[in-house]
């Protein structure tokens, strides 16, 4: 049971689109990409105890037994190759030719990811509830839902202890961390 301190620090990762392109506007698109995410997660033995996604980018919290460059990678790697495959898959040219770069001649690479993300150590309970609340008021700040409660793709329902939906997108560790103090 992982337990947060300066000695075991969590961080809270955020990844852009490209040119924060709004990708993750439909829920099918968010669907494959926390799909991604739990193939991930199963993969790599990636802990992840809060998230969000948006539009154009995501939020997660996730524990130090992996370097955050390397959860990264397999977050962003395999959600990268599900959404393009999608893309493909379902003649969606115009997204792909707004994600595609020249690699060379006549032959193209897409980029779902700016390779700049953000980083933020987190090594106390409060910071990482301040983290966590940050992350589900998120959708509420964006206008795209009225409480954090109404937003299908975050892993607020957990955090309040509210029932989880019939076909939850994403499953979080919340329950995992061994809290020293109280959790508020």
């Amino acid at each position: 049971m992982p337990r947060i301190s300066y000695d075991n620090p969590f961080y809270f990762l955020t990844a852009v689109t490209h040119m924060r392109l709004e990708v993750f506007r439909t829920e099918r698109l968010k669907s494959i990409l926390t799909a991604a995410f739990d193939e991930a997660r199963s993969s790599a033995g990636i802990e992840i105890f809060a998230y969000v996604v948006m539009a154009n980018h995501y939020h997660v919290i996730t524990d130090s037994s992996k370097k955050p460059s390397e959860v990264l990678r397999y977050l962003n790697g395999i959600s990268a190759r599900r959404v393009i495959d999608h893309l493909k898959e379902n003649g969606h040219e115009s997204s792909l030719a707004k994600l595609r770069k020249e690699e060379s001649r006549k032959e193209y690479k897409y980029s779902l990811w700016e390779h700049h993300t953000n980083k933020f150590f987190i090594a106390t309970e409060p910071k990482l509830i301040e983290k966590a609340n940050y992350i589900h008021f998120n959708p509420v700040e964006e206008g795209l839902a009225s409480a954090p409660g109404d937003y299908r793709f975050s892993s607020f329902r957990y955090w309040a202890n509210k029932p989880l939906l019939e076909d939850e997108p994403l499953k979080v560790d919340v329950r995992d961390i061994g809290w020293k103090g109280i959790r508020e």
